[in-house]
């Protein structure tokens, strides 16, 4: 009976290990997942509604855009720093200093009495958003072979995109029923406690610090292969597509068509339902046939979702537009291993912030260009987000070959 017991318990291990190798479920994957997962449940409590929060606290359309612009700067200028931490300090000593940072600013957005104090907190909240990025790719590219990168950055994706999903909805809910005020900084006191226990699962990431030679960020950017700078061209053009539009979405759907805060939620829910149910099957495919028409299918759909925005009439063509909206993550798994593949071992974590640096600093312009055209019209940047982001579709899928894509 014992044997018997044995023999069963043996197989359910190899099917959980089976199961876990198909999902590309590895012990510090797994770790550093769950915390984008359990950080992510608290700030997308308020992060969708920043703009609200902002203009409840006096800002006005152009300070709104200034702040996308300065949240697009630190973005691109904490990627690297990041990035260096990961590689010089290892990666779980990285991740505790980012987590402590972002606290920092979760507490001074709680505790603005005016806008310009959110800028502040801004500048320390971005910690983690920004200076994980690297290390979490570092984790996936030091843990998985590079055939299960994808499906490992689908799987990250999937937990970092949850919360995103169902967290807004009761964000929405939560100021609908106190205000925009006391709803976002009830908010931010669950996210506080949330990043406490996030720092205790960040402990189980156990990586070797493999620094190698210390390779300066000119040294870093010469081992970009050219089809990795080409890549990040036409990055650059589609992002800069996003920016101009991302950050006034919320105040051109409750302001201009009319729809509520709660109804805004649900939207970001579906926009996030959408990334998940793809993700899986897009990655499995994306194996078989290549990763190149992911990504133009993702590079596309960031293209027709700001139209789409503008388009719609009310609460039910907006649902059609958010469904496009999710639908720009076709490839991002496909897009991100290919990052992670050109990368150096010895320096994973900075290749991947120099990356998301020089991104970043091009973009840096775009919320504020957003504001301007806003001026002239509540549609104009959407539409010319529309038009932006045809090119960097074109672009990428004149210059980038397959064989590099795939």
């Amino acid at each position: 009976m014992g044997l018997i017991d044995q023999t069963s318990l043996n197989s359910e291990l190899t099917r959980r290990e089976r199961f876990a190798d198909y999902l590309g479920l590895e012990r510090n994957v797994v770790a550093a997942s769950s915390a984008v997962f359990l950080l992510g449940i608290g700030e997308e409590l308020w992060k969708k509604f920043l703009p609200k929060y902002l203009e409840s606290l006096g800002a006005g359309t152009l300070a709104v855009g200034l702040f996308g612009t300065t949240k697009d700067f630190l973005d691109a200028v904490y990627q690297y720093p990041g990035g260096w931490l990961a590689d010089r300090l290892g990666r779980r000593t990285a991740f505790l200093i980012f987590v402590a940072l972002a606290g920092v600013g979760y507490l001074i957005y709680l505790f603005s009495p005016s806008w310009p104090f959110v800028f502040l907190g801004l500048a320390f909240a971005m910690a983690w958003g920004s200076m994980a990025s690297p290390a979490i790719f570092a984790v996936i590219g030091d843990s998985l072979p590079r055939e299960r990168r994808a499906l490992g950055f689908t799987m990250q994706s999937i937990l970092k995109r949850l919360p995103m999903m169902a967290a807004p909805v009761v964000g929405g809910m939560m100021i609908a029923a106190m205000g925009v005020v006391a709803g976002v900084r009830t908010a931010l006191a669950i996210t506080l406690g949330l990043a406490a226990v996030t720092a205790l699962i960040v402990l189980a990431v156990n990586i070797p610090i493999n620094a190698g030679e210390a390779t300066n960020v000119r040294g870093v950017w010469r081992s970009f292969h050219s089809a990795l700078k080409r890549l990040l061209v036409s990055d650059i053009i589609i992002r800069t597509c996003e920016g101009m539009a991302e950050i006034f979405i919320i105040l051109y759907v409750t302001g201009i068509i009319g729809i509520s805060l709660p109804e805004y939620g649900i939207l970001v829910a579906i926009q996030m339902a959408t990334s998940i149910l793809v993700y899986l099957p897009s990655a499995k495919i994306a194996d078989r046939i290549g990763r190149k028409p992911f990504v133009i299918a993702t590079f596309l759909c960031f293209a027709l979702f700001p139209l789409a925005v503008v388009l719609s009439t009310g609460f039910y063509s907006l649902i059609v537009a958010f469904i496009l909206g999710g639908l720009r993550e076709i490839g991002e798994p496909s897009r991100k291993a290919m990052i992670v593949d050109f990368a150096e071992p010895y320096s994973r974590a900075r290749t991947v912030g120099l990356y998301y640096l020089v991104r970043g600093l091009s973009i840096t312009p775009a919320a504020f260009i957003g504001g301007v055209l806003w001026k002239l019209t509540p549609q104009t940047p959407f539409v010319a987000a529309f038009v932006l982001g045809l090119v960097g579709t074109f672009v990428f899928a004149v210059t980038v070959d397959e064989q590099y894509a795939g």
